[in-house]
């Protein structure tokens, strides 16, 4: 594909509450065995864009692991590579990245570098998979000078934490509103967006020059009257994980057989860092219900409607039910959690028990000695 890719991914929420005071954003870990940042490099890899740039900030050992081999993913060091850039002291610069836009201009020299017509922008937190090859197809039809991968979304869903964009008939974005306090559409942008990469370049170093940092609101707002930027319509899965609801209903979506089928199922595939671990144990007494239990978790209770990820131990008589289990949890015996998202490398003493309402997560945080249990 004629084209780079950019992810964003050093960005904080502070609607994800305790989950995310050890790690980005991007590194929070989804459906069993994967990263929330899989599914963007996913599809590039799958649209076979070659070179690909991570930009991370906030929290990001976690994710630099996770980065550490770009195997994983395909993207080959002698066709292109995956780059992994911080915020970094240089003689013009000494800040962090202050915003998307910002981010961009400091890491200004992997895009002069390249040599593909177009860039593709991500954010690191999108669950989906896409052909981008299809967006570029669309972008060069209507002669856009960028292009908007949007979603028309349910309207049962809040939508006033996007973009919302409103388009004519042609599909020009002719109204974009950056988190809005009253909903006006139902069409959400989706963080992605296909651009020429002089274009960027121009645009960017205006920014800078102007004191102008953030990529939605001084670029894609300033100038929707000015360039013509096109929406294009994603009608497949997509969901943003960006708060603690979000995160969790995502992760129970992956409970569906069909989403389940979509992801894991059918070509194009999802890939992550692959862990060498024994497959899971269910020991005599275990009963499991319509849940994901990953690789290395030994269970001797019930689980129901729950996400297990890498390594969880589940005591004698244990009930978990509606929950997240984040990797390396121990649950001791007699332990009853409903409704909670377990923070990763717990331990939950014996005999506890954590409920959370279905409207309001709970979040479990225990840092006991597992040794002395």
């Amino acid at each position: 594909m004629r084209a780079i890719g950019i992810i964003l991914a050093g960005g904080n929420s502070k609607r994800m509450r305790e989950l995310s005071n050890k790690r980005a954003i991007s590194a929070m870990p989804m459906a069993g065995n994967y990263r929330s940042i899989d599914f963007a490099l996913s599809s590039m890899s799958n649209s076979h864009i070659q070179s690909v740039a991570v930009f991370t900030q906030y929290n990001s050992r976690s994710l630099n692991e996770h980065l550490s081999s770009s195997k994983w993913w395909d993207f080959g060091r002698k066709q292109g590579g995956l780059y992994v850039f911080t915020p970094t002291i240089t003689a013009e610069s000494n800040d962090w990245y202050r915003g998307t836009a910002d981010a961009l201009y400091q890491n200004l020299t992997f895009l002069k570098n390249s040599h593909e017509p177009y860039v593709v922008i991500a954010a690191g937190d999108g669950i989906y998979k896409l052909d981008f090859n299809k967006v570029l197809e669309y972008h060069i039809e209507k002669k856009a000078d960028i292009t908007v991968v949007c979603k028309d979304m349910d309207p049962s869903v809040d939508v006033t934490r996007f973009g919302l964009v409103r388009t004519n008939d042609d599909g020009r974005i002719i109204e974009f509103e950056e988190k809005p306090m009253v909903a006006t559409s139902n069409t959400i942008s989706c963080g992605i967006y296909v651009i020429r990469r002089r274009q960027l370049i121009e645009l960017i170093e205006r920014c800078a020059a102007e004191d102008r940092y953030d990529f939605v609101r001084d670029i894609l707002v300033r100038y929707k009257n000015l360039k013509r930027i096109y929406a294009y319509k994603m009608d497949t899965y997509w969901a943003n994980i960006a708060s603690v609801e979000a995160y969790y209903n995502t992760n129970m979506d992956f409970l569906k057989p069909e989403v389940r089928n979509y992801f894991f199922r059918q070509y194009p595939d999802i890939y992550s860092k692959v862990d060498d671990l024994p497959p899971a144990k269910y020991n005599p007494g275990a009963i499991v219900k319509n849940s994901l239990v990953s690789s290395g978790c030994i269970i001797n209770g019930t689980v129901e409607n729950s996400v297990l990820f890498k390594k969880a131990y589940v005591g004698n008589n244990c009930i978990i039910k509606n929950s997240i289990i984040l990797n390396d949890v121990y649950i001791g015996d007699n332990t009853v959690i409903e409704n909670c998202v377990v923070e990763s490398r717990d331990t939950i003493r014996a005999n506890t028990t954590y409920i959370g309402e279905p409207n309001h997560i709970k979040i479990v945080v225990e840092k006991n000695d597992r040794y002395t249990l």
